[in-house]
């Protein structure tokens, strides 16, 4: 099992930057890929970027290309992701996710809120 925790997530103003963390814990080294989804009310859940465990494919959705970064420090077992120039559309819940060293997304986090006012 694979425990994942979030934060960082809080109230800014458009324009501004927030910066989202994710720890892992439990049985981190049979991960490989861990990434970020994001659901805003009234909407599904959405793929927003996921980077793989040396760091050398990282993947992003079109929406966010260009003002968001997703990077991973391994010795912290921690992903985070840099979220630039942020707009109201970008308000949502935020969650973390790691999949189980292939295949689909296995462990989720509890979600962290983003909201970003015009």
């Amino acid at each position: 099992q694979v425990q994942l925790v979030e934060s960082g997530g809080g109230l800014v103003q458009a324009g501004a930057s927030l910066r989202l963390s994710c720890t892992a814990s439990g049985r981190t080294f049979s991960t490989n890929f861990m990434g970020w989804f994001r659901q805003a009310p009234g909407k599904e859940r959405e793929f927003v970027a996921d980077i793989n465990r040396n760091g050398g494919t990282t993947n992003y959705a079109d929406s966010v290309k260009g003002r968001f970064t997703i990077s991973r420090d391994n010795s912290k077992n921690t992903v985070f992701l840099q979220m630039n120039n942020l707009k109201p559309e970008d308000t949502a819940v935020y969650t973390c996710a790691a999949d189980a060293g292939r295949g689909p997304y296995r462990y989720w986090g509890q979600g962290t809120q983003v909201t970003v006012s015009s």
